[in-house]
Order: structure tokens, then sequence, then C-alpha cells
């Protein structure tokens, strides 16, 4: 299945362990998703990376938690990023989503929770996607 990093509470603000969001990645393309996810980590992230919707599912259907999905729309399997974020969010109804595809984007309507991004893309769209939906790689 796809590659965990665990990384542990990094500190303290006001009294408080700091932890990092973590970001479920969905990427068929190996060199994309490696790239992306060590981009993540460095910026103050916890990734868990998977090459297929169906894997992604997987880890949501058994009960893993995640504050953010960044997924490719177009993978292999059954479940693309499109089913799975719909899927996704009837386990977690406030699961923000960022999509990523190589092909024009599909005539998706996004929520406020809801991100499109382009591929090929530098990390820095990335982490304005995430920043606009309140989540920055430092702390929660």
């Amino acid at each position: 299945m796809g590659r965990v990093t665990r990384i542990e509470p990094s500190g303290k603000r006001g009294g408080r362990a700091m932890t990092k969001f973590r970001i479920l990645l969905a990427e068929d393309e190996m060199l994309i998703r490696e790239l992306a996810a060590e981009d993540l980590e460095e910026a103050g992230y916890e990734v868990v990376t998977t090459a297929t919707g169906d894997e992604a599912l997987a880890l949501l259907e058994g009960g893993t938690r995640f504050d953010v999905l960044f997924t490719d729309i177009r993978m292999p399997g059954q479940v693309d990023g499109l089913e799975l974020a719909r899927r996704a969010r009837t386990l977690l109804p406030d699961l923000p989503v960022i999509y990523a595809t190589g092909c024009d984007a599909p005539q998706i309507a996004l929520s406020l929770r809801e991100h499109c991004i382009r591929k090929p893309y530098v990390i820095d769209e990335v982490l304005r996607a995430l920043a606009a939906l309140g989540l920055s790689g430092e702390t929660r």
C-alpha cells in the first residue's frame, strides 16, 4: 500500500503540543507522488501516500483520519479522484479536498472546501491552496 510518514509533535505553543496537519495524497505517478510528499513534509505536514483511489479509500474506510485529501483526478483502478472525494465526504463530511489534474479541469462545482490545481504544479500552488483552506503546515 502507500508510504506512511509519522511525525511526532514538534513542540509546544501556548502550553499545547503542536501537531501536524495530516494529508492523504492519492497520486498514481510515482515521481510526482514522492516529490509532492517530500515537499509537503518539508513544509510541515504529515503525509500518507497512495498510488490509487482504491488504496486511499481503503484507508479512509478503515478509520484513518486526515485533515485534507489531495488527489489526482484521473487514476487507475475502480475509484478515480472525483469518486474518492465523494466517498471520502460520506465518511468525513467536512474534509477539504484539493484536486490535481493534468487534463483540462472537469466541469465540477467546487465548494469553499475544495480547490483544483493544474498539473504540472509547483509546491507553492499546493501550499497556497492549503492556506486558503486554513491548513498551514505549522500547527493546528
